[in-house]
């Protein structure tokens, strides 16, 4: 009988008296004795891996907890060989004098159905092999330690910094949005990181620019508004000496009305200019039929037909009766329509016709509505073709009613059509008056 033993484990025959008839310690009758050379000292690795299993058995305890289980129980060599000899299996595990743990397991060696001894194979370096597994597993716990660490540190740098960088770009923003403050460089990055940095510098500027225009809106107003109390003011003063000639102080009364009702017509074309500008951030926008949409704007001016010498309007769909849809929100395009038709009204003469023209045009890939405004008036001066869109431009002719203006309609037409990704502009008639006109991308 040949038996092939894993390093380790002792093997041991007994006859069913008890009687041992063979050992794997004792292989053979000849026993040379050699001295053998002295015991090479561990490596520098081999001492600190064995001295960090001591003291991990120490603090969280033995490898292997001294209990018994279903499987391995804990009995003397006697039950066990007693269970071997009627012929069954046993394992069990003990500790000796030196507190070593012992595995052994006992089987009966049969013929037919007689058991004419016992096998025994027992180990007792059990706690060496699993602290010796343990110490293999060190160089690959380091290696997983080591590219633990560089995985964070590659993290850190490559998202954690350049995350913190942005929050504090964020905060000095929030401390001083009104100026402009550089969002760290990070938009040639081909990630979420790029993306959010672009995202952010877009936001930035948009919120300064927007700031900035507020700021803007408020000096223009404030400008704007101390012109006529000024005049107000003096008027009020040359009233007290001038109260014994009565044709002065009617001029004067009749310049501070003037100058009452340009006040009013000022609060409340930045009344209205406030309260469109919240509707275009909080109204949703929706697909609108150009066509019928213009139409129904111009039909509210129907009723000027019956004034003898009023400026009446007339509307002409070019379209070929084809529905053309944008998208935008009704209220403001409604106010466009109105500023551009009041505007043409104002500069023409007596009787005369203001003309809105639906055009269907294309820039390219994209179909434009093109929306034309005209009048028979004295035109716009040709460096003043972009002049006229500015906040609280004025230019009338002689004899116009003082006060009637402020100059914020053209504006905010502007303001409107670029919210809705469109463009406004002037130009000269051939046969005389002026042109405006308003492009919006159709869907």
């Amino acid at each position: 009988v040949r038996l092939n033993l894993p390093e380790r484990v002792r093997a041991r025959i007994y006859l069913p008296d008890g009687e041992m008839v063979g050992d794997s310690f004792y292989l053979s009758e000849r026993v040379d004795i050699d001295a053998l050379p002295p015991l090479r000292e561990p490596g520098r690795v081999a001492r600190w891996g064995r001295n960090l299993s001591e003291w991990a058995a120490h603090v969280f305890g033995p490898i292997m907890p001294r209990r018994s289980s279903d499987a391995v129980r804990t009995q003397t060599f006697e039950e066990e060989f007693d269970t071997a000899v009627e012929g069954g299996e046993a394992a069990s595990q003990r500790f000796n004098d030196r507190g070593q743990r012992i595995i052994s397991v006992s089987m009966p060696i049969q013929r037919v159905s007689a058991v004419v001894g016992v096998l025994t194979l027992e180990s007792s370096d059990i706690d060496e092999i699993i602290r010796a597994e343990r110490a293999a597993l060190l160089p690959f716990i380091g290696v997983a330690v080591l590219v633990a660490f560089i995985t964070s540190v590659l993290l850190t740098l490559g998202i954690a910094r350049p995350l913190r960088r942005l929050a504090v770009a964020a905060d000095r923003i929030r401390a001083g949005a009104s100026e402009r403050i550089n969002v760290p460089a990070l938009s040639s990055r081909k990630d979420e990181i790029g993306d959010l940095a672009t995202s952010m510098q877009g936001m930035t500027e948009a919120l300064i620019e927007r700031i900035q225009a507020n700021e803007q809106f408020a000096a223009d107003v404030a400008h704007e508004l101390k012109n006529p109390l000024t005049s107000i003011r003096s008027a009020i003063e040359t009233l007290e000496s001038v109260k014994e000639n009565p044709e002065l102080t009617g001029k004067l009364r009749g310049v501070i009305a003037q100058d009452v009702k340009r006040l009013d017509r000022l609060i409340t074309d930045i009344s209205n200019a406030s309260r469109l500008e919240a509707e275009m951030t909080r109204v949703p926008n929706e697909q609108i039929d150009i066509a019928r949409f213009v139409r129904d704007v111009v039909s509210t001016y129907d009723s000027l037909a019956i004034d003898e010498g009023a400026v009446t309007v007339s509307f002409h769909d070019a379209t070929m009766g084809g529905r053309l849809l944008v998208q935008g929100r009704e209220g403001p395009l409604g106010q466009v329509i109105r500023n551009l038709i009041d505007n043409a009204r104002s500069f023409s003469p007596p009787g005369a016709v203001v003309e809105v023209t639906l055009d269907q045009t294309n820039d390219g890939p994209q179909t434009i509505a093109r929306i034309k405004v005209e009048d028979t008036g004295p035109g716009v001066p040709p460096d003043k073709l972009e002049t006229i869109f500015s906040r609280f431009y004025t230019d009338r002719p002689k004899g116009t009613a003082f006060g009637n203006n402020s100059g914020l309609g053209l504006s905010i037409v502007k303001q409107i059509i670029a919210t809705h990704r469109g463009k406004v502009w002037a130009e000269n008639r051939d046969g005389g008056g002026a042109r405006f006109c308003v492009d919006l991308p159709a869907i």
